[in-house]
């Protein structure tokens, strides 16, 4: 695995927590999501004033959605992992856990892909170009960076994600707890070719949707919904060999904790709930584009 594929796929439980913690950890960051993602979406395209005043009338709706529908299903992830949390933990816990997480991964890229789409139908031609080029050149920075990857230097970053993920939320490790995530890394397939040629694919893909022929919005639709099914029988068994991997390495740390670590984690979990109860109960976000 690559650092860019673990974010995509939410790898395990704990860390989709903590991508989640990205978005709601503490009120003034949720609260700023509206400076936020127009800043994401000007890494890509250079937006005018008009376009993103209309930006702006896209992201309110989308920020109160989030708000009322997404934060509340959060809470309810939580309380299952807090629940899950008081007898062993199976590979198979894990693995629900981390589905509720896919599942709402899926509903936030619907929901954001219909805004996104409607802001391409504002663009220019030469704005359209310039996205694509971009996706280009972050295709040959990914590539530069994980394929020149010797194995040894695969397993040692997936093994420091590991670690840091665990440091984070359980607290330090012991030399002990540190040989599952050594042992885990060590059993991890690549897949940082399988998802850059998937990831070439899908630009070039792009490129002719972005064409912008009559439809175009439905077509890309269509393909997103077709990607997101339609996984390449490669890519898919080194993600479901890397994930069981990942399963049981997050249901032995789990279990191995400490009263010290069970403490800090629990106290990690109850903060992070405490922050989007906090935001469910201030109610619809307004949304100002920076610029």
């Amino acid at each position: 695995m690559n650092r860019a594929a673990w974010r995509k796929w939410r790898v395990w439980a704990v860390a989709a927590l903590l991508l989640l913690s990205a978005c709601s950890e503490n009120t003034f960051f949720y609260n700023r999501l509206d400076f936020v993602l127009p800043w994401y979406v000007d890494d890509y395209v250079d937006m005018n004033q008009s376009q993103k005043a209309y930006f702006d009338t896209l992201l309110a709706p989308f920020l109160a959605w989030h708000r009322s529908q997404e934060l509340p299903a959060y809470l309810t992830i939580l309380d299952a992992i807090g629940d899950s949390l008081n007898q062993p933990l199976t590979p198979e816990d894990v693995a629900a856990i981390f589905a509720e997480f896919e599942k709402a991964g899926l509903r936030l890229q619907g929901e954001a892909l219909d805004r996104l789409l409607d802001l391409g139908a504002h663009l220019s031609d030469a704005q359209i170009a310039g996205f694509l080029e971009v996706m280009g050149e972050r295709q040959q920075e990914y590539e530069e960076k994980y394929l020149k990857r010797t194995d040894q230097q695969f397993h040692e970053d997936n093994y420091d994600n590991l670690v840091d993920y665990a440091n984070d939320f359980l607290g330090r490790l012991s030399d002990q707890q540190r040989e599952l995530p050594r042992d885990a890394s060590r059993r991890l397939l690549r897949s940082d070719r399988a998802w850059l040629q998937e990831r070439a694919e899908w630009i070039a893909q792009l490129g002719e949707l972005l064409k912008r022929q009559p439809g175009w919005q439905e077509r890309v639709r269509a393909q997103v919904v077709k990607r997101n099914a339609n996984v390449p029988p490669d890519y898919l068994h080194i993600y479901e060999h890397n994930m069981s991997v990942i399963y049981a390495t997050i249901a032995q740390l789990l279990n191995s904790r400490t009263e010290q670590q069970d403490i800090h984690l629990r106290k990690k979990l109850s903060e992070l709930r405490g922050d989007i109860e906090a935001l469910i109960a201030q109610g619809p976000a307004t949304s100002t584009s920076p610029g």
